[in-house]
């Protein structure tokens, strides 16, 4: 006679993004499937679960548990233990309670779902065609929460009372809807509203009058889910120059937003990678390979491959894209300010660019960048981290102190570590200017405030002129740890890897202050979290006029020249193009080293040659002459540039003189551009590599971790992981965290955690 299995109880405990999207009733319908009772509440560490049954079904619930989350749930810790019987006869879910030192973990912000955007068209839904639809698997989050706990009183969504229809499925376990804090229907929720230039409110139908007016040509300022768009349509080249014009912003590019990949597919291409990338909750921007031929205008991304594409993320940009092959959807604000995403800053600021402004009432609590991904070795990379992935933490390699660090100067981010969490914060941008100050030192007093936190010390740029650098020395009463630049670059990849052993750095970026006080970037280090060498690196070139040199590349492809061929200059006819006034005393502020500090930066040799080759003399935007170097290749290389490395002292040299002589033979016998860019960035892969091997054979480590900006850069990076791979080495890339200096601050934190943890 079999005997029946005992009953015990065990109490489980959860941490990571369990708040806010839909985890309680999910464990509550688990627990009924398995014929548990108990219940489950939120309290400040996370989630507290007490069920009671037999071991088979327990076993099952955690089972479930672990292996079919909400679609925004994301588990970071999960504890059990057994506790006494109580004997309970149902399944509930609990209140709230608060305990101290909370672990809690707010969700981002999240593209409206399938089931919302269902009942968004369906003509026979309560919620059909309302702007504001979300559930428990969908919607905002980050932008709108002012505290924890997570509950509408501590929401933007406050002043709406829900109407008796929202408050039921509020209120019910079943429903998708269940503790949904900015649920809300037309009768209870916020309402769309369309402004003029001078802010006065229209009366007409605010959806339908911003579509006809985008018809028109007229630009529009758009409130999203975290921020403010500028909109125009992406077909119209009137409309797109005038953007231009307007926002002052001559050639970077514009984003676009598209409905649907079939009308995406009508102007890119797309392969798998990029469409699950596309369609992710996240709803980053994803850089897509252009048509042939395209409906797109001329002006969104001139002199590109590429188009930089998004899904909608909300309902309202869908029911406004239902009209349109694409729109521009370009940040809210004029270049290097921050996005607007209040309604009186961005009727003050946006005024002068937009024709109207079509809002709503429901206010963003924070500020949030659309993020940017690319697909790099058949993975997503993200080249922007923001808007959709922020603030979901990453995991350290081991627990901590509480570190604040605060990035670079450019794409600045800032990271606040917890355990062994780290939390890195939405893109800021280039600290440099009041409006973006401001809204980095806001960015950490919300952050701070959301997680409950103080900082136990503080971690920034080892460069002493940074607004970040000022902003560590305003912090008298904590410890402050100096972090160079290039070994936080390093620290960033190793730990998104989880890896904690010494690593060979490969970094190549612009800009980053040296140990030695001149400006490094082209950097083949050694090292961990707690301490790293230089080991090799570019030559040092004159940057003639300081940063102006980053501004107009052909002053870095003179220094490049210079260094190659002393003073007698090569017949080009880059060369031709400098006045010869100019040429004079460029070639003098060399000779008598006259505001030309000198940088080892891998980016700035990429500005010499893009200017050796007619690609780009002067640029717009950081980074646009490498950016176009790149988009000359039609077809990769697999022949080199002849190079030369050298170890004169403790150090591995790349010399570029050797091949910048090459480069130039072949300017002058007219070889084409596209193949000259194939062969530069083939010869830099493999240089690369050459050098790796050279410092595995000192040191005997084979893990090769690459970050800098210059690994946004889909050829290089691509050949780069293949040589290694082939010549046996473990390569590190990014995926969560970029590469360029948006990333820094990770490295920095776990740094300072490392070295602060040690004193």
């Amino acid at each position: 006679m079999m005997t029946a299995e005992p009953l015990s109880r065990i109490r489980i405990h959860i941490e990571g993004v369990v708040q806010g999207v839909g985890f309680r009733p999910f464990v509550y319908r688990e627990a009924q499937n398995c014929g548990l009772t108990g219940w489950v509440l939120n309290n400040s560490q996370g989630v507290q679960i007490e069920v009671e049954g037999t071991k088979t079904q327990r076993q099952n619930f955690i089972t479930r548990l672990q292996t079919s989350l909400p679609p925004l749930a994301k588990i970071t810790h999960f504890s059990a233990e057994p506790v006494p019987l109580q004997n309970d006869k149902t399944f509930i879910i609990r209140q709230s309670e608060l305990v101290t030192d909370h672990n809690i973990q707010v969700a981002p912000d999240s593209a409206v779902c399938l089931d919302c955007l269902k009942e968004l068209f369906d003509l026979c839904d309560r919620r059909n065609s309302y702007p504001f639809i979300n559930c428990t698997n969908c919607g905002p989050r980050y932008s709108i929460v002012t505290a924890i706990p997570y509950d509408r009183a501590n929401t933007t969504m406050a002043p709406f009372t829900m109407c008796p229809e929202c408050q039921a499925e509020y209120d019910d376990p079943r429903s998708r809807r269940f503790h949904a804090q900015p649920n809300a229907c037309d009768k209870c929720g916020p309402q769309l509203t369309l402004h003029d230039s001078s802010g006065q409110k229209e009366r007409l139908d605010p959806l339908w009058t911003a579509i006809e007016a985008l018809q028109r040509g007229e630009i529009i300022a758009i409130k999203g889910l975290a921020g403010y768009h500028l909109a125009v349509d992406a077909t119209n080249d009137l409309a797109v120059a005038k953007l231009r014009r307007r926002k002052a912003r001559d050639e970077k590019p514009f984003a676009l937003m598209s409905i649907d990949l079939d009308r995406i597919r009508s102007y890119a291409t797309l392969n798998a990678a990029e469409q699950e990338l596309l369609e992710s909750p996240q709803r980053p921007i994803v850089l897509l390979e252009k048509l042939s031929e395209t409906p797109i205008s001329k002006y969104v991304a001139p002199r590109n491959r590429y188009f930089g594409v998004m899904l909608p993320s909300t309902p309202l940009h869908y029911l406004l894209l239902l009209h349109f092959t694409a729109l521009v959807m370009t940040s809210g604000n004029l270049s290097d300010e921050p996005i607007a995403f209040t309604d009186a800053d961005a009727n003050s600021r946006l005024s002068g660019i937009a024709d109207l402004r079509l809002s709503y009432n429901r206010d963003i609590h924070i500020r949030c960048d659309d993020s940017i991904a690319r697909i790099m070795a058949g993975k997503p990379m993200l080249l922007r981290r923001s808007r959709g992935y922020v603030p979901t933490s990453l995991a350290l390699p081991q627990p901590q102190p509480r570190v604040l660090a605060l990035g670079a100067e450019l794409k600045n981010t800032f990271c606040l570590t917890r355990r062994d969490r780290a939390f890195l914060s939405q893109h800021i941008g280039d600290l440099k200017n009041a409006a973006t100050y401001h809204s980095f030192t806001s960015g950490i007093e919300h952050l701070q405030q959301l997680l409950q936190w103080q900082p136990e010390l503080i971690a920034h740029d080892l460069h002493p002129d940074y607004l970040s650098t000022s902003y560590a020395k305003e912090h008298v009463d904590l410890p402050r740890i100096a972090v160079q630049h290039h070994h936080a670059h390093l620290a960033s990849c190793m730990a998104e890897n989880n890896v904690d052993e010494p690593c060979i750095g490969v970094i190549y970026d612009g800009i980053g202050y040296g140990s030695d006080g001149h400006i490094w970037g082209g950097e083949f280090l050694i090292g961990d979290y707690e301490n790293f060498r230089r080991a090799g690196h570019f030559s040092y070139l004159a940057m003639l006029g300081g940063d102006r040199a980053t501004k107009e590349p052909y002053r870095m492809a003179l220094s490049l020249l210079h260094y190659a061929y002393g003073d007698q200059l090569p017949e080009l006819e880059m060369l031709d193009e400098i006045p010869a006034q100019e040429l004079k005393l460029l070639r003098q502020m060399i000779v008598k080293k006259i505001n030309s500090p000198l940088t080892s930066s891998c980016g700035r040799l990429f500005d010499a040659v893009a200017a050796l080759t007619g690609v780009r003399s002067r640029v717009h935007y950081e980074g646009q002459a490498a950016l176009e170097l790149e988009m000359a290749i039609t077809q990769r290389s697999n022949t080199p540039y002849p190079y030369h490395l050298e170890k004169p002292g403790e150090e591995w040299l790349f010399d570029p003189a050797t091949t910048v002589r090459a480069i130039v033979a072949d300017i002058q016998s007219q070889v084409t551009t596209d193949e000259i860019s194939a062969r530069f960035h083939h010869t830099l892969a493999v240089m690369t590599v050459d050098t790796c091997t050279r410092l595995r054979n000192e040191t005997g480590i084979n893990t090769v971790a690459l970050s800098g900006g210059v690994f946004q850069n889909r050829v290089l990076t691509e050949t780069t992981i293949e040589l290694l791979t082939n010549a046996g080495f473990t390569p590190l890339t990014h995926n969560l965290v970029p590469p360029n200096d948006g990333g820094l601050a990770l490295g920095q934190a776990v740094i300072g955690g490392r070295l602060g943890w040690k004193n």
